[in-house]
């Protein structure tokens, strides 16, 4: 019996199919797009974790609920002195920040 090759491909094959090569416009784009998502979903899976509604984290952060709400939603960008206020202050965390070539 002859197997079938799948048809499957993995992420990284979908991403270059849909947005080009590594160095590519398109693909530069999504893959800042990409990092300001993943940044959204750790924001707001941390503050769950801690228990914290919108409001209660953005007391704490000395900030608005509405605007807690827009980072979590990439409705706003966040500036990097803001996210270490939320992350440190917020959440009592430690914000690491990394570098890749």
């Amino acid at each position: 019996m002859k197997t079938k090759k799948s048809e499957f491909i993995n992420l990284n094959q979908c991403v270059e199919l849909n947005f080009g090569k590594t160095g590519d416009k398109s693909r530069n784009d999504f893959d800042v797009g990409f990092q300001y998502f993943k940044l959204e979903i750790l924001l707001k899976e941390a503050r769950k974790k801690k228990g914290l509604s919108q409001e209660e984290l953005a007391l704490k952060v000395g900030t608005t609920k509405s605007y807690i709400s827009k980072i979590e939603n990439d409705v706003k960008e966040v500036r990097l002195s803001t996210l270490k206020k939320i992350v440190e202050v917020g959440l009592g965390g430690q914000l690491h920040i990394s570098i890749d070539f």
